[in-house]
């Protein structure tokens, strides 16, 4: 009978039992556990930091990773060992906070929450609605197609970048990514919903930048180092920025970014909502039947190498 091992107790709880599946309790932290263990789910907060302590663990087969990024991870794995992501847990809660940092920035909420503190009944004049703009969506995964399915009832017009273009039931096609700087001076809003790999590392640099019109926002869901922080700097008095991510991270106190115009910072908490829990033990209990049935393991960003 294969082994999981938990991070803590509640996840233990909140799984529930598994037909076919030993269970242990380790964090990776703390000492390696008696015995073989097959699958590891890793902690959410901090993977990258203790996760390399599977190497000293017997039998292990699987990493199972409670978010969908999985930057900083191999390095830390031995290659015996497969790696899957936790696809799809956080869709629909970074969906959401791209929602709100968008409709924040278009409708000037910083501004007023900074008026109200001192009191001043703000006047801005018109303001850009959400409605009729044009979203480029760079990113067409699980949290594009659920951004995509959040902004079409707001009347944007939307638009959708991928690796390969592609036929697609909601937006009807889907861009490759090669057309990207073809769609980049007509967009509105550009929000960024990539993974970080060598492709998309510093994707978002002063030529991105220097293509978009004149106010154009940038909303960046997906990772800090996707976007080049000085060209933001330098573009910041033309262009508007929303980031839930930046490079560096955290950004420290005294960064520029911080007192830069038009830019809305939040401290990287696309995933961590009400949502996350009850998506994450579906998607465990869901991959754990499955390799207790002796099936292979879905979502898997790096197979085992012999």
């Amino acid at each position: 009978m294969p082994t999981v091992s938990f991070p803590s107790a509640g996840w233990v709880r909140d799984v529930g039992p598994i037909e076919g599946m030993a269970t242990v309790v380790w964090h990776p932290d703390n000492p390696a556990p008696e015995g073989r263990v097959d699958v590891v789910v890793a902690p959410y907060v901090g993977a990258a930091g203790s996760i390399g302590a599977v190497a000293g663990v017997d039998g292990v087969r699987l990493v199972q990773l409670l978010t969908a990024g999985f930057d900083g991870i191999f390095d830390q794995v031995p290659e015996r060992i497969a790696i899957a992501n936790a696809a799809g847990v956080h869709d629909d809660s970074t969906a959401e906070l791209a929602m709100a940092l968008m409709l924040a920035a278009q409708r000037g909420i910083p501004e007023f929450v900074r008026a109200q503190t001192e009191g001043v009944w703000l006047r801005p004049g018109f303001l850009p609605s959400l409605a009729d703009r044009r979203v480029l969506v760079v990113g067409y995964g699980g949290v594009g197609g659920a951004l995509a399915r959040r902004l079409l009832p707001f009347q944007a017009h939307v638009t959708a970048v991928a690796s390969q273009a592609r036929a697609d039931a909601l937006l009807g096609h889907v861009h490759a990514w090669s057309e990207l700087p073809h769609l980049l001076p007509s967009a509105d809003v550009v929000v960024l919903a990539v993974p970080l790999t060598a492709q998309t590392q510093g994707l978002v640099d002063d030529a991105f930048l220097a293509a978009l019109p004149d106010n154009a926002l940038v909303v960046n869901v997906s990772r800090g180092p996707v976007v080049d922080t000085e060209a933001v700097l330098r573009h910041a008095d033309r262009l508007r920025f929303a980031l839930d991510v930046t490079d560096p991270e955290p950004l420290p106190p005294d960064h520029p970014l911080w007192s830069a115009p038009g830019v809305l910072i939040t401290p990287h908490v696309g995933g961590p909502s009400s949502a996350f829990r009850p998506r994450a033990v579906t998607m465990l209990r869901h991959q754990l039947q499955r390799i207790a049935r002796g099936q292979e393991p879905l979502n898997i960003v790096r197979p085992a190498v012999s």
